[in-house]
Parts: structure tokens; sequence; C-alpha cells
């Protein structure tokens, strides 16, 4: 009896850490935890890292979501890298929510998001390299090559161009 109690309490002890992975979709009164653009307005850019205590903060393209990314301590005092569960982007050709992890990051391009230049997500090398040919792109990174310097280059940049 006693085994059956204690299953019984690792289960509903693990169930309480399961979180959700799926994308959420944005309500209308989300805004982008960055900048506080509602993020409804752009779906074809919005990111979205989700916690795993099933919360979530949204952006309006992913450079807001890589500025977040680099410096959580600043947008969110509450979480760190290591709370998050998944990172979604939107993929620039079927629009659909896709892991950042599995799509390629084309830094400056002559295709512009809300916020001006923004890092344009293509799942597979061949189409993201294609999309450099069509578009100028400057650089082509995963995730994971993606640095502060990529993001604050973009910004300075746009600041510059304008």
């Amino acid at each position: 009896m006693r085994l059956i109690a204690f299953f019984v309490i690792l289960v509903v002890w693990l169930s309480g850490i399961s979180y959700a992975e799926e994308f959420i979709e944005p309500t209308k009164e989300d805004k982008c935890s960055v900048c506080g653009m509602f993020v409804y307005k752009y779906p074809e850019w919005v990111a979205e890292i989700i916690f795993k205590d099933a919360t979530y903060s949204v952006f309006d393209g992913p450079k807001d979501m890589f500025k977040y990314y680099f410096n959580i301590s600043k947008y969110n005092k509450n979480k760190t890298k290591e709370d998050i569960a998944k990172i979604y982007i939107t993929e620039y050709y079927t629009t659909k929510k896709i892991e950042a992890k599995d799509v390629y990051f084309v830094i400056g391009s002559d295709v512009y998001g809300p916020m001006g230049e923004e890092l344009v997500p293509i799942k597979g090398k061949k189409e993201a390299e294609a999309f450099m040919r069509d578009h100028k792109g400057r650089k082509m990174l995963t995730f994971e090559q993606i640095t502060p310097a990529d993001i604050s280059g973009m910004m300075k940049m746009h600041e510059h161009d304008r």
C-alpha cells in the first residue's frame, strides 16, 4: 500500500513540473516584451518565448526576441535562460510558428519587419541562401551563432540609415 501511495505522489509531483511547449497564440492584449508594440497586428513576424512554468513573452519580431533573450533580467527579473522551455518564431515563407533552433536567420536584407531591420527566419539552408541572394542579405546564422553584437549592430545600422 505504501508503494502505491508513493507512486501516486510521484505521478502527481511529476505532473506538476510539466509545462506548455506549444506556441501560444497571442491575444489582442499581448504586447512585445521589449518595445510594447501590440503583436497581434504583425502575425507574420511574431516570436515567442515559452517558460517552463507555462508563462510566455511575445515579441513583434526575432530582433526584439533576441534583445530579450540576451538580457532577460532587464525585462523580467523573475526569469533566466534556464527557465525557458521553447522559443518560437514565424518562418518567413510559410508564416508557420516553428522553433527558433530550426531556422537560419538572415541579417541585413532588404526585407524589413515592424521595427525596421529584422532577422528574417528561413527554414532550410538552401532556402536561406536563396533568400540572401534575392534580398541582399549580409549574414546567415543559426540561433546558436547569433550574438548580442549581431543585434546591436543591426540597431546601429538602422539608426544610421534614418
